[in-house]
């Protein structure tokens, strides 16, 4: 995908040295979101000793017994009797991890919110880390997890960390094909996949699919840290490529469940060994964390208009 060549547009309001980021008045949410454990816990899973996070080998298990935790710790429960969900495919074979965050309305449509934690592994010898890819999606949406026991949404929320995304959506297929909880009960799926390098901008692709999504999503987008564009979801968009089929998200919208998808567009390190921590800007990850936990409370206000047929 072509490179972000948009100028950075961090507005931020930084407090406590900035260790916090606020979203402008009357708009606090995610207060609580630390930039310095954000960046602690990018850097446990995007460390060498990670090996690249390579489906079936004991550093994915390693990663996910460190994700595992995390969600346990942050009040999110299994929807079973556990948390894992192993699947095996001719193409793939990996573990799903699946929590459950309790709303407020707790028979309410769900939200599922996915990030694969699986990267490219080791190549040739070296190590391919997969900080921003998806070290970041799985980092934002443990501290989402974190956020919402202050801030709970109203509808439950689901967060399934997906495996073998890099094998073609190996993960969420399986997850979607044997969904825990009926798909009927779905509402939307919120994905992050590469959401720490925005030089200022990330994006959110599907409302061309569900229009009743552009307007929640612009009402976010009207407030900094991060610009927030919204596109890459149709074909022959002027923001060039289309990317409805290219994460987790897309096994849902062949379900037809509406998403959006939160990320960055390709930059120099994507899919290189040099995708690492030390690459990572902590005030645009914290600005883009933010920006997307703002954008699911609002998407949590708005969701019983959004149950309208996709595109």
């Amino acid at each position: 995908m072509p490179m972000i060549t948009s100028p950075p547009l961090l507005t931020l309001s930084l407090l406590l040295a900035g260790s916090f980021i606020a979203l402008g008045p009357g708009h606090a949410y995610g207060q609580q979101v630390e930039s310095a454990r954000l960046m602690r816990d990018l850097s446990v899973l995007a460390h060498d000793s990670m090996q690249g996070r390579a489906p079936g080998t004991p550093q994915s298990a390693k990663a996910r017994a460190f994700v595992i935790e995390q969600l346990a710790a942050a009040g999110a429960r299994p929807i079973g009797d556990s948390f894992e969900y192993p699947f095996e495919t001719p193409r793939a074979s990996g573990v799903n991890v699946v929590a459950r965050i309790a709303g407020k309305q707790p028979d309410a449509p769900a939200i599922v919110l996915t990030a694969h934690y699986d990267h490219e592994g080791v190549r040739g010898g070296i190590v391919y880390n997969g900080a921003d890819d998806n070290a970041s999606g799985v980092v934002a949406a443990l501290a989402i997890a974190r956020a919402l026991r202050a801030e709970p949404l109203d509808h439950p929320l689901v967060i399934a960390f997906v495996d073998a995304e890099e094998a073609g959506m190996v993960g969420s297929r399986a997850l979607v094909g044997a969904f825990p909880i009926p798909l009927s009960s779905v509402g939307l799926n919120v994905n992050l996949d590469m959401v720490a390098r925005t030089e200022g901008t990330l994006w959110a692709a599907g409302a061309h699919h569900t229009p009743a999504l552009r307007p929640v999503l612009e009402s976010v987008a009207a407030r900094p840290p991060v610009r927030l564009r919204l596109g890459h979801d149709s074909a022959g968009a002027p923001e060039g490529a289309d990317w409805t089929r290219s994460s987790d998200h897309a096994p849902f919208h062949a379900a037809g469940i509406p998403f959006v998808y939160f990320g960055v567009e390709d930059h120099e390190d994507y899919h290189r060994p040099t995708d690492d921590t030390e690459r990572v800007s902590p005030d645009e990850f914290l600005a883009s964390v933010q920006t997307i936990l703002a954008a699911l409370h609002a998407l949590d206000a708005a969701l019983p208009s959004l149950r309208e047929p996709t595109l």
